[in-house]
């Protein structure tokens, strides 16, 4: 196991945020799909709000160990991304909102667009600020 995690570790932090982050977007996304299925597609940004407060925990919790294998204080990291989530959120909701509204695309080809731009912007906050190493 120490072997498998000095090869995870040597990878960098954008290649493990990428795996990381691929499996995370893969449960929101499912998350999100249930949502529309469930509530309909005309309430697709509720989906999305829904998806996203589940899928955090998730979230934090991997990015922090697996990408950036942090060990600061928990409580502000977790509060600082909550944060960055708000905003990474209101970016997807935006996007997403364009795409199906002005765009006409469906609601999970949309997602799917949305996602891939608010991950940009989160692993960036995340990087320089959040999981910041101190030195």
């Amino acid at each position: 196991m120490e072997k498998l995690k000095n090869i995870w570790y040597k990878q960098s932090d954008k290649l493990r945020f990428l795996f990381v982050g691929g499996f995370n977007a893969g449960i929101s996304y499912l998350i999100y799909m249930i949502f529309v299925y469930i509530l309909g597609e005309k309430y697709y940004q509720i989906s999305l709000a829904l998806a996203w407060a589940l899928s955090s925990v998730v979230s934090f919790t991997t990015q922090r160990k697996l990408v950036f294998n942090s060990d600061g204080n928990l409580i502000k990291q977790y509060l600082n991304c909550c944060i960055t989530w708000f905003f990474s959120y209101l970016i997807n909701a935006i996007i997403l909102w364009a795409f199906v509204d002005r765009l006409k695309l469906n609601v999970y080809w949309a997602q799917i667009f949305a996602t891939i731009c608010s991950a940009i912007f989160t692993y960036i906050i995340f990087k320089l600020i959040i999981f910041k190493v101190r030195k």
